[in-house]
């Protein structure tokens, strides 16, 4: 096809006024542009435009341009989130509001946050920044949502937002599965409801325990083996109650250094502030989650393409690259649906 090409001396600016009509954008098809935004998710943009793109689509395209393209598709969701408008997919995902066992939630939230690598000024290293990944998933794990932001109150409010999207209007459909980080939990009431259900992930639970004994048997592995083990029976089958009764009735010997009383004090902390999402055996005769696997997953696959070799991000990039892809992991039906919606250009 040919286009007229118009150039303006005075201005230096160059257009083709039938790409609007056409919908052409940097010269990419609305049929195209998908498959370039996808490949720009999947790949860092080089090897996506001189590689996938040219070996099984046979399109030229220069790496800029898949960089460009990518950044303003993932503005534009990102735009669509953060105004309430959640993306609809293609076909319906009746798991979410079909019937369940009593007792039992419609879905779980999961929230935590990964690390990406910045750049600073004069293209130089700069300080990481956390990024928050939010999660809705059903208990089989037959459909999920994921979200992403750094602003923590953003995402929390977009979860809220989903959550209605879905059909999951009332609090006591969803519990919340997250580990000790600061904010996360209170973020979750905040924007869901104060009385929303919450468990502290087991594993980070059992994890500050071990940390514990490395540090108060640390020549004596017999002994710390035995005490974690303890320590972890008891919080798993009695709950979190039980172990600050057990931790708060524990005398450390004669002698014990500073640093492993700190540790201690730190301990019983932790403890004491999570004892509300700590009664694991009432969650298990529930049959409820207590495992954030889902949640360290999801930061795992989005992290990948933002944490390759190398790499380095400013922020606006990173999260449209990250929405993007948080959009295609939330499933094929979904990641259609963006596409398949009116366009509408990010504010």
């Amino acid at each position: 096809m040919q286009r007229a090409y118009y150039y303006c001396g005075r201005c230096r600016q160059s257009f083709l006024p039938y790409d609007d009509a056409l919908g052409l954008v940097d010269e990419i098809s609305p049929g195209l542009l998908p498959l370039v935004c996808l490949a720009g998710v999947l790949l860092p943009f080089a090897d996506a435009a001189e590689d996938v793109l040219k070996r099984f689509a046979g399109v030229r395209v220069s790496p800029s341009t898949v960089l460009r393209r990518t950044e303003g598709e993932g503005e534009r969701l990102r735009a669509q989130l953060k105004g309430g408008r959640m993306v609809q997919p293609t076909q319906g995902e009746p798991k979410w509001t079909g019937p369940r066992e009593a007792g039992q939630p419609a879905a779980y939230v999961g929230l935590d946050a990964f690390s990406v690598p910045m750049q600073g000024p004069g293209a130089g290293r700069d300080e990481h920044r956390m990024l928050y990944t939010a999660l809705l998933y059903t208990p089989q794990k037959e459909h999920t949502r994921y979200l992403v932001d750094f602003e923590l109150d953003t995402l929390a409010e977009q979860v809220r937002a989903q959550a209605t999207a879905l059909g999951l209007a009332q609090v006591s459909d969803l519990i919340a599965v997250t580990d000790g980080g600061n904010g996360l939990e209170e973020a979750l009431q905040r924007h869901l409801a104060e009385n929303l259900t919450t468990i502290l992930d087991w594993y980070h639970a059992a994890e500050h325990l071990g940390d514990f004994a490395k540090v108060w048997h640390a020549r004596d592995e017999v002994a710390r083996v035995r005490w974690h083990h303890q320590a972890t029976g008891l919080l798993y089958e009695r709950g979190g109650e039980a172990l600050l009764t057990f931790l708060q009735a524990t005398e450390l010997p004669a002698g014990t250094s500073g640093e492993v009383r700190e540790e201690f004090r730190r301990l019983i902390g932790y403890f004491e502030n999570n004892r509300h999402r700590t009664d694991y055996p009432r969650y298990r005769q529930n049959g409820w989650d207590i495992g954030s696997g889902p949640t360290e997953a999801g930061c795992k696959i989005i992290g990948e393409r933002l944490k390759g070799s190398g790499m380095r991000w400013v922020e606006e990039g990173a999260a449209t690259v990250a929405a993007l892809r948080a959009l295609y992991v939330s499933g094929g039906k979904v990641w259609d649906g963006f596409w398949s919606q009116p366009y509408r250009p990010a504010a």
